[in-house]
Order: structure tokens, then C-alpha cells, then sequence
């Protein structure tokens, strides 16, 4: 019997102000939507290519998430890395080709480490 292997469905980021967290992420092209389910706190999510990924905020009761790393495909690794230089994000390494593409990595408002590619066109 086959079994489709597992993929990610869901990424959970914790944040200080999660409305700057929120703008970070717009930045790169996420779209956001309000969210609480039962008495839980309101946080964002997106959904994108079976994926969601959300935004809580930071509470004494769940752990930090910082120093985690993910990362995006996005039309324009220059674009989203120019936009988030303006909202005051680190850059930690500039645009540059590599062999995943044109890549960029970034740190959010949070501490988490955002890798951002835009394959090449051959």
C-alpha cells in the first residue's frame, strides 16, 4: 500500500507585535486574515499552497519562536529584500545568485531568520 509522505501544513510564529510581524510578512506577499478560535488570542494567518502560517502573539504561557529559520519563494528576492530594508529589517545577506537561485536572507522584527529565493531562469 503506498503512503503519501508527509508535508508542512503549518508554521506558527510567536511575535512581541505581531502587527509589525504582520507588515514584514506582507512585504514579502503573504495576504492576512484575523483569526481566534475559542479562547484563544487573535492572531493572523495566511494560506498559501497548502500551507498556513500564522502569528500569535508572544505570551509568558508558549515559548519564544526566535531563532527559527524559514523560508520563501518570492517573485522578486530584490524587491521584498529592498521593501523590508525600508521597514528597518537586518539584511543579514544581501541578494545574490546562488545555485537554489537568486537568494537573500533576512531576520524579522523577531529574531527569525527568513531565507528568500527566486529561482533563475535559465
Amino acid at each position: 500500500m503506498y503512503t503519501a509522505p508527509p508535508y508542512l501544513n503549518l508554521v506558527v510564529l510567536r511575535s512581541s507585535d505581531i502587527d509589525r510581524a504582520v507588515a514584514f510578512y506582507r512585504a514579502i506577499g503573504l495576504s492576512f486574515t484575523l483569526h481566534s478560535h475559542g479562547s484563544g488570542p487573535e492572531h493572523y494567518a495566511a494560506k498559501t499552497n497548502g500551507l498556513v502560517f500564522e502569528i500569535y502573539p508572544l505570551s509568558a504561557k508558549a515559548a519564544p519562536t526566535d531563532g527559527m529559520r524559514i523560508g520563501f519563494r518570492v517573485d522578486s528576492v530584490d524587491e521584498a529584500v529592498r521593501a523590508l530594508s525600508q521597514m528597518g529589517a537586518t539584511v543579514v545577506k544581501a541578494p545574490a545568485n546562488s545555485e537554489w537561485g537568486r537568494r537573500a536572507v533576512v531576520r524579522d522584527f523577531d529574531d527569525h531568520v527568513v531565507e528568500l529565493i527566486t529561482p533563475l531562469v535559465p
